[in-house]
């Protein structure tokens, strides 16, 4: 999702909502990258694997699901981070 956030910056890019709506070369170019940048050379084998390319919605849906578990799990982090301050 960031990435095409980063892209509507670009001219060509700036109407485009979702990744069904990105050329289908740029959008295997994408699946390339994420596939690929983090293998060593002499990897035997993938460890990365795409299951499915999520829609806005779904993207936006995880997003949200990934903020409310961070906040359930570390708590308003804000708050933690000038708690120090505060008592000293």
């Amino acid at each position: 999702m960031l990435i095409l956030v980063a892209l509507t910056l670009y001219a060509f890019y700036s109407d485009m909502r979702d990744i069904y709506q990105c050329p289908h070369p740029l959008v295997q170019r994408l699946q390339h990258y994420f596939l690929t940048y983090k293998e060593a050379p002499d990897a035997p084998k993938p460890t990365t694997e795409i299951t499915h390319i999520y829609d806005r919605g779904e993207a936006y849906d995880v997003i949200r699901r990934s903020q409310e578990d961070y906040h359930k799990h570390f708590g308003d982090l804000k708050q933690s981070l000038l708690a120090p301050l505060r008592d000293s």
